[in-house]
């Protein structure tokens, strides 16, 4: 019987590393992913995943088993996020206000649809703010819950969905002119792009 995320911390809490080594292969290549899309370059990105789980180890006597352990890891991997923002001075604070319509459209992960759009996504992607950016990353490519996402970021969910919304539009705005030069409006459009319009 495999254990649960709560069990194993519960026993990495109690000292047991191997424990938490579960817990580490379970989750590395997704918060990988995660990490890399808001810092698209893999050194860093391995920098930071390897920091999440030093500092989830270190705090590992300070986690709640009344939250889920991967918002928990996720909460630590995006402040590091932040906190390299901050260094670069890159980061900016917007104020988007909330309540928004619940939009349900998915934008797949273009990386195994469509590979020669990935370089146009990713770039597209970094001209994103961090907010929207994370939300985007978080719903979209992770498909997180709503909830995990506002506790990850520390947000109220309409909030959640106001960054959502507004990173999709931005995303849209700027591949719009790939999509009409590239492949024509009338001609089969890649999926990974008309989700986007």
């Amino acid at each position: 019987m495999e254990l649960d995320d709560r069990e194993l911390m519960k026993q990495a809490s109690d000292g047991n590393g191997v424990a938490f080594g579960k817990l580490v292969t379970k989750y590395k290549d997704r918060l990988y992913n995660f990490i890399y899309r808001m810092m698209p370059e893999a050194n860093e990105a391995q920098d930071i995943l390897q920091e999440t789980f030093l500092r989830a180890y270190k705090e590992r006597q300070r986690y709640q088993p009344d939250f889920a352990f991967s918002t928990w890891l996720y909460t630590i991997a995006a402040n590091l996020v932040r906190s390299e923002y901050r260094k670069r001075k890159r980061w900016k604070f917007v104020s988007i206000g909330i309540g928004s319509q619940d939009d349900e459209i998915a934008i797949p992960d273009v990386g195994y649809k469509d590979l020669n759009l990935l370089p146009f996504i990713e770039k597209a992607m970094e001209k994103l703010g961090a907010e929207y950016r994370t939300a985007f990353v978080l719903r979209d490519i992770q498909q997180l819950p709503y909830e995990q996402i506002a506790q990850i970021m520390k947000v109220p969910i309409g909030t959640v969905k106001s960054r959502l919304n507004r990173a999709r539009r931005l995303l849209r705005e700027q591949l719009l002119p790939l999509r009409e030069s590239h492949y024509g409006l009338s001609k089969g459009i890649p999926q990974s792009l008309s989700v986007l319009g």
